[in-house]
């Protein structure tokens, strides 16, 4: 079934609206792409239109997630190039409740380059997902398609920023404060072009400067705080009591959904998000990606990887789950997977359940896992079973799950 194939106006009834903030029960006329009309349960409906009317008898109906740190290119490569990622096919994706991603490079931005970044993003853009993406990667220079970050962000569409930079990490290019400066101007500069984002998303890694790079670029330049956007915080837990501080002065932070281990020197995606919110810090300034295809390595004291995991797009739901099933309200919680992303990249369209947004919808069963999913107006999951694919993944066979899992 195409993605481009125009749908017919849809009613979505007796849907318990988060918007991400709770609406109460709401009818969500749905066509074209986008949002068209949200009507209250009691509200008389217009008459004479032709509507596939789906009832939700007062299921969670959520803006779909998305994902602010995905290797759409595949990730990986530390351990050697049979340890390259391959790029994740659409349902992964969608069976997670992610209906747009932000990709970009990591440790290889060698081998793997903003050309093929770019051409990933309009090939999931063709499939019906949300993508935009970043320039560069780890390492300075950054690599680009017309010779400069500010170049790449004012005439590459997909392109709103830079990164992932790597700061306080054996793997980076150990970029000096002027270095980081001049790549943040340049982003800055290029978003204030072209209406887009204009960050440098930075990589943490575990060393001990933490984000003392980011703390002096901020007291020492003229540059809006919210420029620097530092993901993996969580990674250790005085990075993220640093990363704290920075989100009072301006910076978004991003926390990732990756797997923490018992005892571990680090907090997971949800325990990290009840403490932000816990601390006071401002609600608005924080979000939650998955790292979904990029490896996940851990590196012994000579540096050596030891053993490595690949992120995956289901960490958000999975995070959102674990957070619920603490008793952390949904309009809590669900804006550092919605709306707070949106509004730092500055996706106007994404994010929010509201008249004139994009058709981006999830539906949440009883337990709080994903049900349906809805992309551009289009159904992509129904009944926990997933209803459209990539053009070159197979059809589940007798012996497999619904989603092509054994």
């Amino acid at each position: 079934m195409s993605v481009a194939e125009n749908p017919a106006l849809t009613l979505l009834r007796n849907a318990a609206v988060f918007a991400p903030q709770p609406l109460g029960r709401r009818h969500v006329l749905v066509g074209g792409g986008r949002i068209l009309a949200l009507f209250a349960a009691d509200e008389a409906m217009p008459g004479g239109l032709a509507l596939e009317v789906v009832e939700l008898d007062g299921a969670r109906l959520l803006p779909g997630f998305i994902d602010g740190h995905v290797h759409v290119t595949g990730g990986g490569g530390e351990g050697g190039f049979a340890t390259r990622i391959s790029p994740l096919p659409l349902s992964r994706y969608t069976r997670s409740g992610v209906t747009s991603v932000i990709g970009l490079l990591g440790t290889d931005d060698c081998a793997r380059s903003t050309r093929e970044l770019v051409a990933s993003l309009y090939a999931l853009r063709e499939q019906g997902l949300g993508a935009w993406g970043y320039c560069g990667g780890y390492h300075l220079p950054p690599t680009t398609l017309t010779g400069s970050v500010r170049g790449d962000i004012a005439f590459v569409d997909p392109l709103i920023g830079v990164g992932e930079l790597a700061i306080s990490d054996h793997r980076s290019s150990q970029p000096t404060l002027d270095e980081l400066l001049r790549i943040a101007a340049e982003a800055h500069v290029g978003g204030l072009m072209s209406g887009k984002a204009g960050i440098v998303h930075l990589h943490l890694g575990d060393g001990a400067r933490g984000l003392d790079l980011v703390r002096r670029a901020l007291s020492e330049s003229e540059l809006p705080a919210r420029v620097f956007n530092p993901t993996h915080v969580n990674r250790r837990r005085a990075l993220f009591e640093e990363a704290l501080l920075l989100a009072r002065h301006g910076c978004h932070i991003d926390i990732t959904a990756f797997p923490v281990e018992d005892g571990e020197d680090a907090w997971s995606a949800a325990d990290a998000l009840q403490r932000y919110l816990d601390a006071g810090a401002p609600a608005e300034r924080v979000t939650v990606s998955s790292d979904a295809g990029g490896c996940l390595p851990c590196f012994d004291a000579e540096g050596q990887l030891s053993h490595m995991e690949v992120g995956a797009p289901g960490a958000l739901a999975a995070t959102l789950q674990e957070l619920l099933e603490g008793g952390l309200p949904l309009e809590r919680v669900l804006p550092a997977f919605t709306s707070n992303v949106a509004s730092l990249l500055r996706l106007a369209r994404k994010g929010r359940i509201e008249a004139g947004a994009d058709a981006d919808l999830v539906v949440l069963d009883e337990r709080s896992g994903i049900r349906d999913v809805m992309l551009g107006g289009l159904w992509h999951r129904r009944s926990d079973q997933t209803v459209r694919r990539g053009p070159f993944e197979p059809l589940p066979s007798a012996t497999q799950s619904p989603d092509g899992l054994r």
